[in-house]
């Protein structure tokens, strides 16, 4: 069974071959507490797929300062970019030993995306994304003097002449949901990645690029400095940071589903079968942070978006999963290399 086939109905929670069952059945037994007395006992470290100071590093500092008061551990923030996630997420899962001290902090969009295009070495039932912390929509955006003030003008230019348009990496909700555009338009797009946010933002400052296409929250971060024209997203919950950009499916009577940046924790799978009590812990202590108000304060100091964050548990995950996975067959031939 694929990890983008789990199933996610809410009362069996099945986990690839594993089931969460066993959680809440030792929760439930008298002794049950006693299976994770001194857990943790020792720092959790995460296993994060992208470089240090980047979207993910700031949403992992602002969620896990918080979540210390409830587990009562220190977190160790491991860094391992590379190859668009993969050198993290086969190091996690290759490397790290399965005992509940470990996570993997991932962006699931573009890092399943990325393995639609090629597989990982490790079977994927073998990780279980468990809790969902936000939900931050992809968007197509220009410097503040464009000549583009509308998504109408760039469609209509793009119908001219093949616009150059920069991307932290193919694999991406955002370049799924330009490419979608162009699908559905007729309009002409070269996607370029640029490695990262930073670089694919400073293309379109630049000049480099005549658009880009990324995070929204990375976009309105730069405040000014940039214009927001088109959110992949049922509704643009941020309007008054994106400059009241339309959606894609409002503006153009489309039907894509949401193309998410959605940062989540994951764990080995076998630590949810083998260590039931342990994971009871991380799950129930995790879930208090979002009700927290000095995890908002966090957020909002870090320059982040308060509407994009939302508790999502595995069934959540699943769901997504399942949603990327289906756009990213329909665009894989695209994400490979080869203009658009």
């Amino acid at each position: 069974m694929s990890l983008f086939d789990k199933p996610f109905d809410r009362r069996t929670m099945l986990s690839g071959s594993a089931t969460v069952l066993g959680a809440a059945a030792a929760s439930s037994l008298p002794f049950g507490n006693a299976f994770a007395a001194g857990f943790p006992d020792g720092a959790i470290s995460v296993t994060v797929p992208t470089r240090a100071g980047g979207g993910a590093d700031r949403n992992l500092r602002a969620f896990t300062g918080v979540w210390k008061k409830y587990l009562d551990a220190t977190f160790k923030p491991d860094f391992k970019p590379g190859a668009s996630g993969r050198v993290g997420y086969e190091f996690y899962m290759g490397k790290k030993k399965r005992d509940g001290h470990n996570l993997l902090f991932g962006n699931m969009g573009p890092e399943f995306l990325n393995w639609i295009v090629k597989m990982p070495t490790f079977p994927l039932e073998d990780l279980t994304y468990f809790a969902r912390v936000d939900t931050d929509p992809g968007a197509i955006f220009v410097r503040a003097d464009s000549p583009f003030k509308t998504i109408d003008d760039v469609v209509a230019a793009g119908k001219k002449r093949t616009l150059n348009v920069s991307t932290s990496r193919l694999a991406h909700p955002a370049s799924v949901g330009l490419l979608a555009l162009g699908e559905h338009t007729g309009a002409k797009f070269n996607l370029i990645p640029l490695s990262g946010g930073k670089n694919t933002i400073a293309g379109v400052v630049t000049g480099e690029m005549d658009l880009g296409t990324l995070t929204s929250g990375s976009v309105a971060a730069k405040g000014k400095a940039l214009r927001t024209l088109l959110v992949f997203n049922d509704e643009n919950v941020a309007a008054d940071r994106l400059n009241n950009a339309p959606t894609m499916n409002q503006h153009f009577g489309t039907s894509l589903p949401p193309l998410l940046s959605s940062r989540a924790f994951a764990i080995h799978t076998s630590v949810i079968k083998d260590h039931p009590d342990r994971f009871k812990i991380l799950n129930d202590t995790l879930k208090k942070v979002f009700d927290d108000p000095e995890y908002k304060a966090a957020v909002i100091k870090a320059k982040g978006i308060w509407e994009y964050i939302n508790y999502g548990d595995m069934n959540d995950t699943a769901k997504y999963l399942k949603g990327i996975k289906e756009v990213g067959l329909r665009f894989k031939p695209l994400l490979t290399g080869k203009p658009s």
